[in-house]
């Protein structure tokens, strides 16, 4: 908006005329702008000339663009940038306040207090008051003033803790674990709330990618057949074991990392990673599981499935060999279907979409295998798992041993 003139109007009228009325008196039209500037107390004689040709351009002796005219103008602006504002805060608030016809006046302050350093508070009520969403200015002010309520202080609590779970889980839980983690703490909160907070601290939980085929069957191997029939169910620990490794490229070259995991518990019992896809690489793998297990107290495995895919790497001479003499059958699913290992599919896809893929690019073969170190000792006490009751898996065959330890010896 222009600055308002300082000379009244019938100041400017008077000078112009007077000015018409002198001119006879003086060589120009520039020295009775002069003398009349004078005798009036007008600034500058130039002030004063615009303002006799202001007048002759309204009254049609020069042309330009009349007084009438410039106001238009001016007003026509001023309409134009209202309606661009106005247009730009309901773009904004179309995705902020969707879903309602009338939004809750708390939202409305929230959207207020976010947006009023782009178009200023004022202008953001009027727009809002058009579009059928009233809410004063005082009211947004008095909200700014009035103290949190105890739910908005108890919210942003929560707020730290599930920020303080989400990052210390490798920032991979979504809303359910984040919910079973705070309740396994002692933090009661309903799993909607923590919904609700996630979501407005744009906390998601990751999303599994496509995952690829690393099997490559030796055709002329002898294969063991397929005791499992993909039923990936066991009533106690030691019943059956899967494997399967997986690839992670790192800039020093490719590695590849393999599990053992227990069926019943989830738990990953074994791990190794290498540079190369050897037998060598399934083999350790199989060697942490029994050594695991027997340090645990678990030295007799009879009656164990190991069931694996058709990889020359576990279908080889050395690994068939160690399964027999662990008294461990082997178990063999079919070539290029993941359904046939799912359970081992699923525990490598959660380990390269919480692990691998967040926190990459990888440099070396030790830094994968450090990383991996630590993702399966969080994997198997800490994080919760829905195939195991909602509980971590060393937890989940604890509780198993203990109901076995109540129960006491059962008769042969």
């Amino acid at each position: 908006m222009s600055r308002p003139s300082p000379y009244p109007a019938e100041l400017r009228q008077r000078a112009v005329r007077m000015v018409a009325e002198v001119r006879p008196n003086y060589e120009s039209d520039w020295a009775a702008v002069t003398a009349v500037a004078q005798k009036l107390g007008i600034g500058t004689a130039e002030t004063l000339r615009k303002w006799v040709r202001q007048a002759q351009v309204d009254t049609g002796q020069r042309s330009g663009v009349s007084t009438d005219e410039s106001a238009e103008l001016k007003r026509l602006r001023r309409e134009n940038a209202e309606l661009r504002r106005a247009n730009e805060i309901l773009k904004s608030a179309s995705g902020f306040l969707r879903g309602r016809a009338r939004p809750a006046t708390a939202t409305l302050v929230t959207y207020i207090d976010e947006h009023k350093h782009l178009f200023g508070v004022e202008p953001i009520c009027r727009a809002l008051m058009q579009f059928g969403w009233p809410i004063a200015s005082s009211t947004y002010r008095a909200a700014c003033r009035r103290l949190p309520s105890a739910r908005a202080r108890r919210d942003a609590w929560l707020c730290r803790q599930i920020r303080r779970v989400y990052e210390a889980n490798y920032g991979v839980y979504g809303a359910r674990k984040v919910w079973l983690a705070l309740n396994r703490e002692g933090v009661e909160v309903a799993r909607c709330t923590v919904e609700r907070l996630m979501r407005h601290m744009g906390l998601r939980g990751v999303v599994r990618g496509k995952p690829r085929r690393t099997t490559i069957a030796d055709q002329h191997a002898a294969r063991p057949v397929d005791l499992v029939q993909r039923r990936f169910h066991a009533d106690r620990p030691n019943r059956l074991w899967v494997a399967d490794f997986t690839y992670v490229p790192t800039w020093s070259g490719m590695v590849y990392v393999a599990f053992v995991i227990d069926v019943y518990s989830r738990r990953i019992l074994g791990w190794r990673a290498a540079s190369s896809m050897k037998t060598a690489l399934v083999l350790d793998a199989l060697e942490m599981a029994i050594w695991a297990r027997g340090r645990h107290g678990t030295t007799d495995l009879s009656g164990l499935i190991h069931h694996h895919d058709a990889g020359s790497q576990y279908t080889s001479i050395a690994f068939t060999e160690r399964l027999a003499a662990a008294g461990v059958d082997a178990s063999v699913g079919t070539v290029a279907d993941a359904y046939d290992n799912a359970l081992a599919e699923s525990t490598i896809g959660l380990f390269k979409t919480e692990l691998i893929t967040p926190r990459g690019p990888w440099r070396t073969c030790d830094q994968v295998e450090i990383a991996t170190l630590e993702y399966v000792d969080w994997y198997n006490h800490r994080r919760p798992h829905s195939g195991a009751a909602d509980l971590p898996p060393a937890a989940f065959e604890t509780l198993h041993q203990a109901r076995l330890t109540e129960a006491g010896p059962q008769p042969v």
